[in-house]
């Protein structure tokens, strides 16, 4: 078991406020969390570090009442507890914000919050609140705006301030920045380090190990559900985090230099106007992507990538023919069914409900769109083959490593970098001419990234036209060929990655890169009326 911190002479030893003492939870499949220790003290940011699958998220549903533990005590502030239930758990000051959002899409942001809190308050009483917090940390909301329309960036903001509204004690936040831009990012943790200065514990988890370094005081690392250490993240390199996280060498990626081939996506003066009022409207996007190349895509979350992605994909037919082009044809009036027939492969930005459904198992979720490419052999002459399925599902399992219970587990059952990588290599596995990704490493551990990255390459290298679209600039400059920036729903001109930087490129996702492109949107835009 950790110890608490010794105190220097002449002070009050520290209480800690949670301890967790041999906590274990077992699953038919899988051992969750096997006999783990964890000690927190009041004002420390301590960082649970581990792979996708190593038992970081059932262990904080456990502190928070989600789940119960099958073995071990729960202590909290000096007394042992049980938490049956998360309102339990927010009457003790425990408060959780989860990796995979807990909102109702219909219902508008202080409707949403209204239900989450213990204190009747009416959303209208409510709305005052939740934009001053929201201001105060760096996170701007707009109270009567309804989820559905928000990027997962967005939602992301719901979750975190629906959770500061309730001042908890001990914080717990899992992979609160994934979708977040980095100033917000900077603005927030200047805001938890106000809340640790001011007594507010923090159990943070995430796989970006450059944020670690920057907030955390101290580390538990898991793998395969059992501590395997502990460090002092200021004191480590991100390279040795990383090797405790993984038990061995840091993977990396490769990128050779490549003639690109035709042009298998290109978009010609797209103008959107978006269905939704809070949306953003396209303007006059123009952009090519060639076969053995990869274009990555710049930019804060909801300046109109939602709707690149649905225009792209099918989900926003548009009026006009033209405006998209796949492998040379007029695509902008096809449904996404038969642009995928045509070769295009998708991976949205939102994992649970657009790239996998919840309740499904992987088999089936691998059905949903591999019926539509003839080479896996999943349908055949309208009949369903359920043993091509489970391979295909077996062979995307044991490619990209994702720990499940087998191609039967239901998509909900794996962690959210697990499904992540499941999605992604079942579009992979259905080898795609056009291969279109929006976050394709959202929430998946280092080790996970470079294999999701590499396999991504190795599209490219195989003649693939791939557009990626990422809030992660890092990931952008390190696996594409060129790169652009979406801002307010323009683009600007798109240039080799070795000839660009990042100061420039955060200057673009501002908004500012010269003369504006594209036209305005007027009456005769381009989208088809829902």
């Amino acid at each position: 078991m950790s110890e608490a911190q010794s105190p220097p002479p002449g002070r009050t030893k520290i209480e800690p406020r949670l301890q967790l003492l041999g906590i274990s939870k077992i699953y038919p499949a899988v051992v969750a969390n096997d006999r783990v220790d964890l000690t927190v003290l009041p004002g420390e940011i301590h960082a649970v570090l581990g792979e996708n699958g190593a038992g970081k998220s059932t262990l904080m549903k456990m502190i928070y009442g989600v789940t119960r533990p099958d073995a071990g005590e729960i202590v909290w502030e000096g007394r042992q507890v049980t938490i049956p239930s998360p309102a339990a758990a927010r009457r003790l000051g425990i408060g959780m914000v989860f990796q995979h959002f807990a909102l109702f899409e219909t219902l508008t942001v202080a409707e949403n919050i209204a239900l989450a809190l213990d204190e009747k308050i009416t959303p209208a009483a409510l709305a005052p609140r939740i934009r001053e917090v929201s201001e105060r940390y760096g996170l701007p909301l707009d109270p009567a705006r309804r989820v559905h329309s928000m990027s997962v960036g967005e939602r992301q903001r719901v979750e975190i301030v629906r959770c500061l509204l309730q001042s908890p004690r001990l914080l717990i936040m899992d992979e609160p920045t994934s979708v977040l831009t980095p100033d917000a990012v900077q603005k927030l943790f200047v805001s938890l380090r106000q809340l640790a200065a001011e007594g507010m514990s923090i159990l943070y988890i995430s796989h970006k190990l450059d944020e670690i370094q920057s907030l955390c005081d101290k580390a538990t690392v898991l793998r395969a559900g059992r501590v395997s250490g502990t460090a002092t993240p200021k004191t480590q390199t991100a390279h040795a985090l990383a090797e405790l996280m993984i038990g061995g060498d840091l993977p990396t990626c490769t990128l050779a230099p490549r003639v690109p081939g035709d042009v298998l996506l290109a978009l010609e003066g797209l103008t959107v106007a978006s269905p939704d009022p809070f949306g953003t409207n396209l303007q006059g996007i123009t952009l090519d992507v060639r076969a053995g190349e990869i274009v990555g895509l710049a930019g804060v979350s909801g300046n109109g990538q939602q709707e690149l992605m649905k225009a792209i994909s099918g989900e926003l037919p548009l009026r006009e023919a033209k405006g998209i082009r796949l492998l040379g044809q007029p695509a902008g009036r096809l449904n996404a069914a038969a642009r995928r027939t045509l070769g295009l492969g998708f991976v949205p930005e939102e994992r649970l409900g657009r790239g996998a459904v919840p309740a499904m198992s992987l088999a089936d979720n691998a059905l949903l769109t591999g019926y539509l490419a003839g080479a896996t052999g999943m349908v055949n002459k309208g009949l369903v083959k359920r043993g091509a399925i489970r391979a295909f599902a077996d062979g995307v399992i044991a490619r990209f490593k994702v720990k499940c219970g087998g191609a039967g587990a239901l998509a909900t059952s794996l962690s959210g970098g697990n499904l992540q990588k499941f999605i992604v290599g079942r579009e992979i596995g259905l080898a795609p001419k056009v291969m279109v990704l929006a976050q394709p490493t959202w929430g998946v551990d280092i080790g996970a990234a470079m294999l999701i990255r590499q396999a991504i390459i190795d599209l490219r290298d195989q003649g693939v036209a791939v557009l990626v679209i990422s809030e992660e600039l890092d990931e952008l400059f390190m696996m594409c060929d060129r790169i652009a920036v979406l801002a307010q729903g323009r683009l600007s001109r798109t240039i080799p990655t070795k000839e660009a930087t990042i100061n420039q490129i955060g200057v673009w996702m501002s908004g500012d890169f010269g003369a504006a492109h594209g036209t305005t949107i007027e009456e005769g835009s381009s989208h088809v009326p829902a």
